[in-house]
């Protein structure tokens, strides 16, 4: 018997199944990881957001593991041919690939050639010319004509001629060899390390595929091929650019035969004893292998082991999204300033929003600093006088088209006015579109036009990137690397759980937050969270946690997962405005009544906080841990784990890509990260690419432990190919070009 699932889980966790049994426990029972990570410490014996999502993914996948391994022994059992061998093989079985090896000779199927030729009777052919080579097939097969077959064999026994209970035999142990699970296991090992995907461009699809040069004449090993290369294959397939298959590196191979094999084909033969030794039926034999290779085996094999290629890939790809998502998410927020929203456009002009402290939109405006109107003097006057008015100190612009120039128009604007005291930023407007167009978009900003909405969350999204990005659907953020080309529903589940741990990590202050801001807190729903907003709305600020029970649809259990993650700011009780769940304030009284201190008193006090003793006031209920937390959460209650606001400044006169010369050293900002290396937006409308052998002197093996989506980094210009939009950069500074 395999170990229970808990017990294999421990083991890929490196945990103890104690931990791992706990936190399946309070999964089953409707806890969040972000809640079970920060308060459930003691029961799962500190297992972190990272491993107990590994958890929850992989005890989904053994869970129906468990319930498919059921389901084909009652399948084989119902069909009365279980053996003692074959239940203790499918009892052992440890991932879904090998169960369904074993249960392919059982799985119903449709009629095929193989059953056909079991009914004519040609079974026992079969059989004979395996077992005993010394036998003529033609001699044997003769038997089997329908004249002179056994009548009581029934009305389908026997065949018209030698030729077809030769074809017949042949089917049956074709399917016998293809379905022998030990057998098919070897070759899928075999083809994975010594496999080599190839790649041609299809003839006369080289100019429409260019973008695909690189893969016009391409091969590299499967195991070795990055999760990028895959992709950009598949998608070339995809849109009927390459032809692309598998092929073994070694397709001729000398053995004993006389003539050159394949040497999967030499493994089928060595598996049931073939061998040519120039006996009657050898060569019939040789050639029941290679058929059975080339017809049954090797195109099931090249299709699975590239559909594991394609899903490996995705995978991969699928994290690169979420730790570039998860950098965007906790980029530093500017806070709470006034800030002016700069939505560029050339014809359409430039759309401005300006936004209060809090996000209120506070005025609007179009502004046509561009061809055709080239109004920059009016649209300098009227920025000024929105900044005067309403003590702008910072102008947040999008990153799209007409970018650059409005960049240039901002900067114009602080020479004019250096009294203003503006600080510029160029943000990416990744997905701002989206939000425009969104429902939610309409019932927060009413009447506005939708142009005008994309300046205001372009400010928004300055002050504080997380409030603003969680609005919009994850996946029309742009930080994926081939994001439309993996398995939607797996990906929004991945990015639905990073935006999750990225709120909850945060904290959310509950008398400001957004419907969608509180949807991705532990616990609540969207129909909670919209409950929220509409009770704070009609009775006023929540003046404690506890106000937050008198809320519609919000029961204990919710209550209990969410208290936590929600701030109380200048509440009736400061605890609420800390990271200290509710049902620990009896634990905070226990320390505060034996320090005989209140907690304003207590409250970032670091020296008599550090001085304090975890040991002491743990108890049954609350173990070490939990104490740890509290007191290092009373020292800074509710810091923010996001870093501090800095900004990208770009080269004066470098605006378009025709503008960059090799060599040049240019400021910029990490837009995205892939297994390959990171793009920089440096203002020109195209982001370069840092390859990940140039990302720093020493050698890197992940592009995510040297930089972040968001990070502000110098680079040096290695090559610029207008024609195909590509620009190298290095972050070796000394590197030459």
């Amino acid at each position: 018997m395999l170990p229970s699932i808990e017990q294999r889980l421990a083991q890929e966790l490196a945990a103890k199944p104690a931990q791992v049994a706990a936190a399946i426990a309070l999964m089953d029972e409707g806890a969040t990881v972000p809640f079970i990570a920060r308060y459930r410490k003691e029961a799962t014996g500190g297992l972190d957001d990272a491993q107990l999502r590994l958890l929850e993914e992989r005890l989904t996948y053994l869970r129906e593991l468990e319930d498919r391994r059921k389901t084909i022994l009652a399948s084989i059992e119902e069909q009365g041919k279980m053996t003692p061998e074959l239940q203790k093989a499918i009892m052992l079985a440890e991932d879904k690939t090998r169960l369904e090896d074993l249960y392919l000779p059982y799985k119903p199927k449709r009629r095929t050639k193989a059953q056909i030729a079991l009914e004519a009777g040609l079974e026992s052919l079969a059989n004979d010319l395996l077992n005993n080579p010394q036998l003529d097939p033609e001699v044997e097969a003769a038997k089997y004509i329908k004249e002179a077959f056994s009548s009581e064999q029934g009305d389908n026994a026997g065949v018209p001629d030698t030729k077809s209970a030769l074809e017949g035999a042949r089917q049956i142990l074709m399917e016998r060899f293809a379905e022998d699970a030990a057998l098919v296991q070897s070759l899928r090992a075999y083809m994975q390390d010594h496999g080599v995907v190839e790649s041609k461009v299809i003839a006369g699809k080289e100019q429409e595929g260019e973008k695909f040069t690189d893969y016009f004449d391409y091969s590299e090993p499967i195991k070795a091929i990055p999760s990028h290369r895959a992709l950009a294959l598949f998608r070339g397939r995809r849109e009927q650019i390459l032809m692309v298959n598998l092929r073994l590196d070694s397709e001729v191979e000398k053995i004993k035969w006389d003539a050159p094999h394949n040497p999967c084909e030499n493994r089928i033969a060595n598996h049931f004893k073939i061998k040519n030794e120039g006996r009657p039926a050898d060569a019939w034999l040789a050639d029941t292998v290679r058929w059975t290779w080339r017809v049954k085996c090797s195109l099931h094999l090249e299709s699975e082991l590239m559909t594991a290629l394609r899903e490996r890939s995705e995978t991969e790809a699928i994290n690169v999204f979420a730790r570039n998502l998860k950098d965007l998410l906790l980029a530093a927020p500017a806070g709470p300033r006034v800030t002016i929203g700069l939505d560029p456009g050339m014809r359409t002009g430039v759309k401005v929003a300006v936004v209060d402290a809090t996000g209120k939109v506070v005025d609007t405006e179009v502004i046509y600093p561009h061809q055709p109107k080239n109004d920059w003097v009016g649209s300098l006057h009227t920025l000024i006088k929105l900044a005067e008015k309403h003590q702008a100190t910072l102008i947040s612009i999008g990153n799209g088209t007409a970018s650059r120039e409005t960049d240039k128009l901002a900067q114009d604007l602080i020479k004019a006015r250096p009294d203003l005291k503006l600080t510029k930023i160029v943000v990416s407007e990744a997905g701002a579109s989206v939000y425009s167009a969104s429902e939610y978009a309409s019932k927060e900003l009413p009447g506005m036009d939708v142009s005008l909405r994309g300046a205001v969350s372009i400010a928004r999204r300055l002050q504080d990137p997380l409030a603003e990005l969680v609005k919009i659907d994850p996946k029309s953020i742009g930080v994926g690397q081939y994001q439309h080309d993996v398995m939607q529903t797996q990906l929004a589940k991945s990015l639905v759980a990073v935006v999750e741990d990225c709120v909850n990590a945060v904290g959310v202050d509950v008398n400001t937050a957004s419907a969608p801001l509180l949807a991705r807190v532990s616990g609540l729903s969207s129909t909670v969270a919209e409950c929220i907003v509409a009770y704070r709305d009609s009775k006023g600020a929540f003046k404690s946690r506890a106000d937050l029970k008198s809320v519609p649809r919000l029961g204990e259990k919710t209550f209990e997962q969410a208290a936590g993650f929600l701030r109380i700011m200048n509440g009736s009780d400061p605890l609420d405005a800390s990271a200290v769940h509710p049902e620990s304030y009896p634990l905070v009284e226990k320390i505060l009544k034996d320090i005989k201190k209140g907690v304003k008193e207590v409250i970032g006090d670091a020296g008599l906080l550090k001085s304090l003793s975890p040991e002491k006031y743990a108890d049954g209920q609350f173990g070490i841990p939990t104490v740890t937390d509290i007191i290092k959460e009373l020292e800074k209650p509710g810091r923010d784990p996001r870093p501090e606001f800095t900004t990208a400044t770009f080269k004066e006169g470098v605006e378009k890509i025709s503008d960059l010369k090799t060599d040049m050293i240019l400021e910029g900002v990490v837009t995205n990260v892939a297994a390959f290396g990171a793009f920089i937006d440096i203002g020109v409308h195209q982001d370069g690419l840092v390859h990940i052998s140039a990302l720093a002197n020493t050698f890197v093996k992940d592009p995510h432990s040297v930089v972040k989506a968001g990070q502000v980094v110098r680079v040096k210009v290695l090559e610029v190919d207008e024609k195909r939009k590509r620009i190298a950069l290095t972050m070796r500074l000394s590197d030459e070009a």
